[in-house]
């Protein structure tokens, strides 16, 4: 069955230590489906993210491939060079043009989970360096979904939260806190019928 909660984390410089923070500290209970877009080069090895993520992570970790089922407790990393793209119940990939210069661009993901899962979404916005992903998180808000950045104090570089909390009310969350604060917002969310505090 697919998962009628989604929780969409953006990151770039400094990501891969930021991501596996915040995974190891989800269940592998998490009552939603995770996908992330972290900027890769387009030659990375597609499979090595997926495996630096799974390491001490209780839930799957993988790269997306379209059309794939969005499950509870599962994570779908974008695959380098692919937008990653959600739809009701499943993921889509894109070889549209990068967007401010990425893909994958976190912009395109927020943006297709917030029209898509609308109060039944979570955004997170880790460490980068550019503004990607203050679009996408503002959009989520709009929507009705829910918002969570990283402390910028927190972050390897502070660009990116900081454009996001220039651009959205999200709430502001140490990076060591963080993974406990999502997991804490998606049970609220499965047992709230959308609703979060």
């Amino acid at each position: 069955m697919s998962a009628e909660r989604v929780v969409v984390i953006g990151s770039s410089w400094g990501g891969l230590h930021a991501l596996h923070q915040v995974l190891e500290a989800l269940p592998a209970d998490l009552p939603a489906a995770v996908c992330i877009a972290q900027h890769r080069a387009p030659d990375d090895e597609e499979a090595a993210l997926a495996g630096l993520l799974a390491r001490g992570c209780a839930l799957t970790v993988r790269d997306a491939d379209d059309k794939d089922e969005l499950r509870d407790g599962e994570v779908l990393l974008a695959p380098p060079d692919y937008h990653l793209l959600v739809e009701s119940g499943t993921v889509a990939l894109s070889v549209d043009e990068p967007v401010r210069f990425s893909r994958p661009s976190i912009d395109v993901l927020f943006n297709s989970a917030a029209d898509a899962y609308r109060e039944r979404v979570i955004g997170v916005i880790l460490t980068g360096s550019n503004a990607d992903g203050a679009e996408g998180l503002a959009r989520i808000r709009s929507r009705g979904g829910h918002a969570l950045v990283q402390d910028p104090t927190t972050a390897e570089r502070a660009e990116m939260p900081l454009a996001a909390l220039a651009a959205t009310d999200a709430m502001v969350v140490p990076l060591d806190e963080l993974g406990e604060r999502l997991a804490h917002m998606a049970r609220e969310l499965a047992g709230a019928g959308g609703r979060a505090s």
